[in-house]
């Protein structure tokens, strides 16, 4: 089982459901890519939206090895839209989750 499938595989566990606080339909990013670049990027040391958008844009190719992506690696600004969006409560409670499996 390659790391990418366990990663992937972790991940999907803990964030696969979270509420997407965004209209469906209009929506060119699923939340579960946006969620998992943010992470990483953040544990990685990334700050900020552009720290996300430049993380996703040098770690591609692997993250499409376990993210669907079909519209490419999100802006910094549908970071910050949906960042700002999502309930920082529920987002730690997983985070706390899976750090802790």
């Amino acid at each position: 089982m390659s790391d990418s499938f366990c990663l992937s595989s972790s991940l999907h566990t803990h964030f696969g459901d979270l509420e997407d606080p965004r209209v469906q339909g209009r929506c060119a990013h699923q939340l579960f890519d946006l969620v998992v670049i943010a992470l990483l990027a953040v544990l990685t040391g990334a700050e900020g939206w552009d720290g996300m958008e430049t993380y996703g844009q040098a770690k591609q190719a692997w993250l499409t090895t376990f993210l669907s992506l079909p519209n490419g690696i999100p802006s910094h600004d549908n970071f910050r839209r949906v960042g700002s969006r999502l309930d920082p409560t529920q987002l730690e409670a997983r985070f706390q989750n899976w750090i802790g499996s």
